[in-house]
């Protein structure tokens, strides 16, 4: 329904006079983007405050994690679900006049919660509108804006081709501007790298309000943002993504071994391979507790799920000569479409059709905490008879190590914000999730993850001991003195960053010196390397 401006002029003052001692940020922030909205693109369908019916189920339709959908969670002033790119400009003219903190959410899978949660007074600018994706096979590019899923931008790519794909994560319900902003992997990086690799050009509003291409950002922001994080540095609206060349029929495999199956020895013999495969082979392992053969009885089980660019017949013969202590047969193998691939990463059933790509419904929605750490030597066997003893001690945090190699270890690690490359054979996340409502139960798990994380470190990076930007953990913002020092940066930035960190500062100061793009995790200013 389109409101004409006079109504929400008079509505929106009604509404002002009645919360305007509650929430004077909210009062002269609305007012200012009422003054702003542009006349062909009328911003008063695009906000949604306290007041309107219609605000809880926009807050908690992001959400993607419920951990930060409590009734105590802090709630924002209002969203902004923009429409236009005016709204983006709008927002950051009116947020920064009044000094109020502006959150940017475009699909809400970061693991804190922090692009709609703060414990200061913020509202959130929504980009889920924004979801436009224009593909152009002939130039093997594509321009997507921030809004979109990365299910959306599969599908919209194999509709023009049954040849191209692109290289990002294998959640389709993940918002393209929180994901290509941090880097961006999946299961062609070691053939093709990140997503950011694979990053030709960028539309982005800045600070000022101004809206700026590749060109005239200069080549230090369009580095910054492709994966030092987008929100430290401006409102990303749209990437133009470079295709890569997929082939018509790939092949995947889900293979499960417990201990009892030799685990171990796959696992161990796995170390040494995963890395080294042929650049059309990614096989992620996850290791998880489970129940034995025998009642009451725990086990590891360990599985192989596998991405091959080719047919099977090239697979099985891979994999026999490279990699047979996992016993790879024919009748493992199943030959599909790229796209296909994609449902079947995500658990899907075979045969869901492929529209389901384009669902923004997660298919499964709960309470989580996630860590992350890089292993650059394999684990002895008794290392990891270790790591199943305190797995099965804790029996929550599962385990999923994705392997490096092939390109990841070609690009240099100055060419992106994202440093992690040469020298890491993979990549762990620690993944904790939990059905119970309440604090403690999320204290409970929570403290469980960090008690695997913590028995981890013999075996992962030292000096720092590096962690994943997409993978948000607010524990890396606590200091050796065990307290936080989210505003100087200097714990979680160089373990996101390692020595690309003081330029993304440096940048930022200039670009951004008042810090207005913030967040409980984002890049400082420089007064902070004088701290």
């Amino acid at each position: 329904m389109i409101v004409s401006t006079s109504a929400f002029i008079l509505s929106l003052f009604l509404l002002l006079s009645l919360s305007a001692s509650a929430h004077g940020e909210t009062e002269t922030t609305l007012q200012c983007l009422l003054h702003h909205s542009h006349p062909s693109h009328p911003i008063s369908e695009a906000v949604y405050t306290a007041t309107d019916v219609s605000y809880s189920s926009v807050l908690q339709s992001y959400i993607r994690n419920l951990r930060f959908n409590m009734s105590t969670t802090p709630k924002p002033l209002f969203i902004l679900t923009a429409l236009h790119e005016s709204h983006v400009q709008a927002a950051i003219v009116c947020a920064r006049k009044h000094g109020l903190q502006m959150k940017i959410r475009s699909g809400g899978h970061d693991y804190e919660g922090i692009s709609y949660v703060s414990e200061v007074p913020f509202f959130i600018l929504d980009m889920f509108n924004l979801r436009r994706i224009n593909v152009d096979v002939q130039s093997e590019t594509a321009w997507v804006q921030a809004g979109a899923t990365l299910g959306e931008v599969y599908y919209r790519i194999a509709e023009k081709s049954k040849v191209h794909g692109f290289p990002a994560g294998v959640c389709p319900t993940v918002g393209v501007g929180g994901h290509l902003s941090g880097g961006g992997y999946g299961n062609m990086m070691r053939k093709y790298g990140l997503s950011v690799d694979n990053i030709v050009d960028a539309q982005l509003v800045d600070v000022n309000g101004r809206l700026l291409d590749r060109k005239s950002m200069g080549e230090d922001l369009f580095w910054a943002i492709s994966g030092g994080g987008g929100a430290s540095f401006g409102v990303v609206l749209a990437y133009k993504i470079k295709l890569v060349r997929v082939p018509e029929i790939v092949t995947v495999f889900r293979v499960r071994r417990t201990l009892e199956q030799n685990a171990t020895d796959i696992v161990y013999q796995w170390q040494q391979v995963a890395h080294k495969l042929d650049e059309d082979l990614f096989i992620r392992l996850t290791l998880n507790v489970v129940n034995g053969s025998r009642s009451g009885e725990k086990t590891i089980r360990a599985t192989f799920l596998s991405l091959f660019l080719g047919d099977s017949a090239r697979l099985v013969s891979l994999m026999n000569s490279s990699f047979p202590e996992l016993g790879l047969v024919q009748s493992d193998c199943i030959e599909m479409s790229w796209l296909e691939s994609v449902l079947y990463w995500t658990e899907f059933q075979i045969g869901t059709p492929t529209t389901a790509l384009l669902s923004r419904t997660p298919q499964v929605l709960t309470h989580l905490k996630r860590k992350s750490d890089y292993v650059k030597k394999p684990i002895p066997k008794v290392g990891l008879e270790g790591i199943w003893k305190k797995m099965m001690e804790l029996q929550v945090p599962a385990l999923t190590f994705n392997p490096y190699g092939g390109k990841m270890a070609q690009v240099p690690a100055k060419a992106t914000p994202f440093p992690h490359r040469a020298g890491n054979l993979w990549k762990v996340q620690y993944m904790t999730n939990w059905n119970e409502e309440g604090t403690e139960a999320a204290n409970n798990n929570i403290e469980l993850t960090r008690k695997l994380y913590n028995y981890m470190t013999p075996f992962v990076s030292k000096n720092p001991r590096q962690a994943f930007l997409n993978y948000r953990d607010l524990d890396l913002g606590i200091n050796h003195n065990g307290k936080k020092s989210y505003s100087e940066g200097k714990v979680y930035g160089i373990k996101y960053f390692k020595g690309n960190f003081k330029r993304l500062v440096q940048i930022k100061t200039k670009v951004d010196p008042g810090n207005f793009f913030r967040n409980e995790q984002s890049i400082p200013v420089f007064p902070y390397w004088k701290k």
